[in-house]
């Protein structure tokens, strides 16, 4: 069987690369297609000497630094893949990956991230942001955030089978796309957040400080409970707003960002992990959770699949400072148990998404009468 794997575009190993890497793990001989491949040699490794085929996107004006900027070429870009020779394409996608072409004979697979985010719901946060939100530039980004709208909704159309990653995603894939979509969650590498079941005093926030982490709201809320000690690790955009919620609360202790081994530390240390952000999944949460470390998180998004409310974390309702308190009080009121989080944790291993890829990868394959390598 003939395979190929086509992924958005290569220049950093996070969380979709993670996903690629699981992939390649069980095709390990199967070819790689990106729009283009940036990628730092130090980061190669999990690609094990692959050198994907790249689009014109590669051999544009600085795209090394601005690909990003291509954006509206990319829909071209991916449908200048050849495929036909292909029996099984696997794409991994969070933009334009899902619209690559094939032919009936082949099937497509696509484990979709999320619909392209800016083109659909989060379009106005992304203006506002981007400082798009008006003027000339501003109608122009707002024309071709249209076109890329009806492109991947037309787009959606190709794949035979969509994977999402959470029951959220699959929600919004539903919403945008009107396709029903089978979930399963990406790979966390539990290995590297040993359990530990002894914990501190500390509550922990460890996050990117970008506007919709809400870092800020975790901030406030433990502010007004000066009797609690909160550690925010990471930094960002939003490191001044961070501060100006904090104040001068002697209780909240700003890191910024630290070395992989003092994250670990913290994460096993600390009594439980806060959360407020509205995360398609939220891997950061689940590492906690493989310390043993119980979640306070916002109940949108992927935390509901990850967090069971009362036995592995609390859950609140609001984005608000308030709910945050709310769901300390009743957390501290409340049994969980470090292994419990821990076994929690063990359904998102790098070795459960490879068992559950390849299952809706076969019961798809089979139905075609086809049979997996």
């Amino acid at each position: 069987m003939k395979i190929a794997i086509v992924h958005e575009w290569l220049d950093t190993y996070a969380g979709s690369e993670r996903v690629l890497e699981q992939m390649l793990a069980l095709f390990p001989d199967a070819d790689l297609f990106a729009t283009c491949d940036f990628l730092p040699d130090a980061e190669r490794g999990f690609l094990n000497g692959k050198r994907p085929a790249t689009s014109f996107i590669q051999r544009l004006p600085r795209a090394r630094k601005w690909f990003r900027y291509y954006l509206g070429l990319m829909p071209l870009a991916v449908e200048q893949f050849d495929l036909s020779g292909y029996d099984l394409v696997l794409s991994s996608s969070h933009a334009v990956a899902k619209g690559v072409l094939t032919g009936p004979a082949t099937l497509h697979v696509s484990y979709v991230h999320s619909p392209m985010r800016y083109a659909w719901d989060l379009q106005h946060q992304y203006l506002r942001q981007s400082g798009l939100d008006r003027g000339l530039k501003g109608a122009a980004t707002r024309w071709l955030l249209g076109r890329m709208r009806a492109w991947d909704h037309a787009s959606a159309a190709r794949p035979d089978v969509i994977l999402a990653n959470s029951t959220w995603i699959a929600e919004r894939i539903r919403k945008t796309w009107r396709r029903e979509s089978e979930v399963v969650h990406p790979p966390v590498a539990l290995d590297a957040f040993p359990y530990r079941p002894s914990k501190g005093s500390a509550y922990v926030i460890a996050a990117r400080l970008v506007p919709y982490k809400r870092v800020d709201l975790v901030a406030a809320a433990f502010r007004a409970m000066p009797d609690r000690e909160l550690i925010i690790l990471g930094d960002g955009p939003e490191m001044g707003r961070v501060r100006a919620a904090a104040g001068d609360a002697r209780n909240i202790l700003i890191r910024g960002r630290v070395a992989h081994a003092e994250l670990v530390a913290t994460l096993q240390s600390a009594r439980a992990f806060v959360y407020a952000a509205e995360e398609d999944f939220g891997i950061g949460m689940v590492e906690a959770q493989a310390c043993g470390t119980p979640l306070l998180s916002y109940a949108r998004g992927g935390a509901a699949d990850i967090v069971t409310d009362g036995e592995t974390g609390v859950l609140f309702r609001d984005q608000s400072a308030e709910a945050i308190i709310d769901a300390v009080q009743r957390f501290e009121s409340l049994p969980i148990a470090p292994e419990a989080c821990r076994a929690n944790a063990e359904r998102f291993s790098e070795q459960a998404f490879r068992a559950k890829l390849h299952d809706a990868i076969a019961r798809a394959a089979a139905a075609r009468g086809m049979r997996l390598p």
